[in-house]
């Protein structure tokens, strides 16, 4: 008789509130991020902090190869930078994100002071992406995917590995579902890049 491996379910993160006991400051919470470097660290808009625990393996193997063909577009195209999914951004409504892959333009960037950029810099990337792995909730990244675009995103992707499913956000656009796409294109805001799908699958 063989062994069964257990099946990956949906995992909850911890969500840890301190207001109105304690205000944790900008300062405050990259510090703790630096002292649970083995947890992804983030803050909602109302203060609650969540705590999710590391990806699997598979999971990461796939994002690092989508993060791989954009940063190779990024290198060749120059207009902007990238991000990994250990980047931490303070968006406009006080929440710190870290979005599994970010793009923005190098002005942008360029343009926030060099000591806020060290730390969680206070910009709302132009394009994310956020990649479901196995055990996350889709609604839980939904939402965030929403408070991105609420907050400056101009093009976000959702991919769906479990259901191989992709949900395109655009502001003041209904949300675009894909079934099971080979590649897909950063339109207006990535012009020229295509990524490849078929890895990421």
């Amino acid at each position: 008789m063989t062994a069964q491996l257990p099946i990956a379910t949906e995992v909850t993160p911890i969500v840890l509130k301190f207001h109105p006991v304690i205000t944790m400051t900008d300062e405050q919470l990259f510090d703790f991020c630096q002292l649970n470097k083995d947890f992804r660290i983030e803050r909602k808009a109302n203060g609650e902090i969540v705590i999710m625990s590391p990806t699997g393996s598979e999971t990461e193997e796939r994002n690092f190869d989508l993060i791989g063909q954009l940063w190779f577009w990024t290198k060749q195209d120059g207009t902007g930078v990238g991000f990994g999914s250990s980047g931490g951004f303070t968006l406009p409504n006080g929440a710190v994100r870290s979005p599994d892959a970010a793009w923005i333009k190098k002005t942008a960037w360029e343009a926030i002071p060099a000591e806020l950029r060290k730390k969680f810099a206070p910009i709302c990337p132009e394009f994310v992406v956020e990649l479901r792995s196995e055990s996350d909730s889709l609604q839980d990244l939904q939402d965030k995917m929403l408070e991105y675009i609420n907050n400056g995103v101009l093009l976000g992707w959702l991919i769906d590995r479990k259901e191989r499913k992709i949900y395109i956000y655009r502001p003041n656009t209904e949300v675009e579902e894909l079934d099971n796409p080979s590649t897909l294109t950063g339109e207006d805001i990535l012009s020229g890049f295509v990524l490849d799908l078929s890895s990421i699958w």
